[in-house]
């Protein structure tokens, strides 16, 4: 299976060193950036005269099959630094030269090139032996990337491909690209119009509508009822604070790259908060604690605001500012085991509501310290030692599927991060459970022990469903934007089939609010009386992927009865208006 792994990376590394040369060929003095494999593919940057459009990919699809068809081998060459600058420079290739010296600056004392035909290029490898034997590969998209991730540096031309060791497989990831991008949020959250961008409000600040705001407030309320019911406190802390919190904290120094500038205020320099946990200990501060106080949990849905470079801004998944379902447990140690596993039962909960399996849909990461790398985390080995051991026994002891990662923890502990498949099945962290041994020594957090000493506590830092904007993102392309009936914006259409049934769908939707009223329950329902034929007005609700249409003409207003449809199409059969009520209160209650 490595072998397997190396050689899918081989040939999508000599994929993209083909597709480069084939772009020296169509096109004049092409300078080159870098061209790594990725997840399922590969891409190489380019700084072109002219702008490239989608019509030019399949030229350098057609380029790049006569070069394989050619089965020319793929030459590794070593040379000295001073030699490969030299190299680089007769070929006119700046942002190669100066990989080279950054090279020289980390100690490189050689630097490796791969030839193919006439195409010179830097390169670490691995690569396939000719280019005859590169399989099956296709040319995706283009994107605009800066030089080395910066937007002080050049914007450069991105060629995205796909390659793979056969045409099966390839096909298959294909149409589960076209599936992906039929569920894209960004395009299901503007059909069914859950939210909007404004270029004059900002880039990566979404305007969530009525719908978006009516998924966003279930969520909460969902979200709080729980942690309400397992023993949390809900507070709410100001979005801001002064700089000094951040630098007592730590933050300031270790985010500030990610932190919007400061504000001067009268004599002091307030900060948009990008987390809330320093909110959260002044609470804790406010009194004298014992022993006997805990664990305390406090919670809070909290905006934050985070500096996202404009190119890295996606839609709901990636914004500048997000509502979190942050919670902070101080507990003592001796409690930290039972917190934990309290904090991973609360997300594997949430998660079955929304509908993922543990194992299936995500499993856990335990995100471990790099202990050479003191400038990233905070030193003490034997804290990192408990902390690392303690995440680990729990998560073996609750016999969860998780795996190791070492430099992914915070720089104030080791943490668990719960990893969900998005519809390309790629892992994304959704939220985590942070053991944090760092914070309550700065901000000198303690409680009176049992021995009347005072002592300090550990901190769990943890979410227990995300940042609700990432979320929603989520559920929108797992569900296609076919929410549960208790998720969907509209989750009733009433269809009158004509205007003499009008009077009778506005009873109709009376009685409905009635019954739900008693249960101290609400519907959202929508009585559709435009003019229009009762087929289009089917379509229409269906295409807004409402759960349930009740299609309402004289023999139904006649017997007291609603004939009912689901969005899938499927005829669900007359129901007496008590029936249907029942049928979806239950589905709401029970969140399925």
């Amino acid at each position: 299976m490595a072998s397997e792994k190396v050689n899918l990376e081989a040939t999508r590394h000599s994929a993209s060193h083909v597709m480069a040369a084939a772009v020296g060929e169509l096109f004049q003095n092409v300078k080159y950036g870098i061209g790594p494999t990725i997840e399922n593919g590969f891409y190489y940057d380019f700084d072109l005269a002219r702008q490239l459009t989608p019509e030019d990919l399949p030229k350098i699809e057609e380029k790049m099959r006569l070069i394989i068809k050619q089965d020319l081998p793929i030459n590794c060459k070593e040379l000295s630094v001073e030699d490969a600058l030299r190299l680089v420079k007769e070929l006119k290739q700046p942002f190669k030269e100066e990989l080279i010296l950054d090279l020289k600056e980390k100690g490189e004392k050689t630097i490796t090139f791969y030839t193919i035909g006439d195409f010179t290029d830097l390169c670490r490898g691995p690569h396939v032996d000719r280019t005859g034997q590169i399989g099956p590969f296709k040319l995706l998209s283009l994107a605009g990337a800066y030089w080395k991730g910066s937007e002080e540096n050049p914007m450069l031309q991105r060629i995205y491909g796909t390659a793979w060791s056969t045409k099966e497989e390839m096909i298959n990831y294909l149409k589960q690209l076209e599936e992906a991008k039929a569920r894209d949020h960004r395009k299901i959250g503007k059909d069914l119009g859950l939210f909007v961008f404004s270029d004059l409000v900002g880039k990566g600040l979404p305007l969530l509508t009525a719908k978006g705001a009516t998924i966003k407030r279930e969520l909460e309320r969902f979200v709080v009822d729980e942690e309400i019911k397992r023993g949390y406190q809900h507070v709410h802390t100001p979005p801001l604070a002064k700089v000094d919190l951040y630098r007592t904290s730590g933050h300031y120094p270790y985010y500030k790259d990610t932190m919007y500038p400061p504000m001067k205020v009268d004599e002091e320099e307030l900060i948009l908060r990008p987390m809330t946990c320093p909110h959260h200990f002044m609470l804790y501060k406010s009194e004298p604690r014992s022993y006997k106080d805990l664990p305390i949990r406090i919670a809070e849905i909290a905006s934050q605001f985070r500096y996202e470079k404009s190119g890295e801004l996606t839609g709901l998944m990636r914004v500048r500012m997000f509502c979190l379902a942050d919670a902070h447990i101080i507990c003592t140690p001796e409690q930290v085991k039972s917190v934990i596993k309290e904090a991973l039962d609360l997300i594997d909960y949430i998660n079955s509501v929304l509908g993922l399996t543990k194992g299936q849909d995500y499993r856990y990461r335990l995100s471990l310290g790099d202990r050479a790398d003191a400038k990233k985390y905070y030193k003490d080995d034997k804290a990192w030692d408990k902390a690392e051991q303690t995440l680990r026994e729990v998560l073996t002891e609750t016999k969860a599927p998780f795996y190791e990662a070492s430099g992914e923890a915070a720089f104030y502990g080791p943490k668990i991060d719960v990893q969900v498949k998005n519809v390309l099945g790629k892992e994304e962290t959704a939220f985590t459970v942070q053991y944090d041994f760092v914070m309550p020594q700065r901000f000198n957090l303690t409680y009176v022990d049992r021995d009347g000493k005072e002592k300090q506590p550990i901190v769990i830092h943890r979410s227990s469903i995300g940042a609700f904007e990432r979320t929603m993102a989520f559920l929108i392309e797992k569900y296609g934007g076919a929410f549960p009936t208790w998720l969907a914006p509209v989750q009733v259409a009433i269809i009158p089939i004509s205007d003499k049934q009008l009077k009778y769908a506005q009873k109709v939707a009376e009685e409905i609010s009635s019954s739900f009223a008693e249960e101290n329950l609400s519907v959202r329902q929508e009585i559709y009386g435009q003019n229009e034929t009762m087929q289009e007005k089917i379509r229409q609700a269906q295409l807004q992927k409402i759960p349930y249409m009740l299609v309402v003409g004289g023999r139904e207003e006649e017997a007291g009865t609603v004939a009912v449809r689901a969005r899938n199409g499927e005829n669900l059969g007359v129901m007496k208006v008590a029936e249907f009520s029942a049928r979806v209160e239950k589905e709401i209650i029970d969140k399925k």
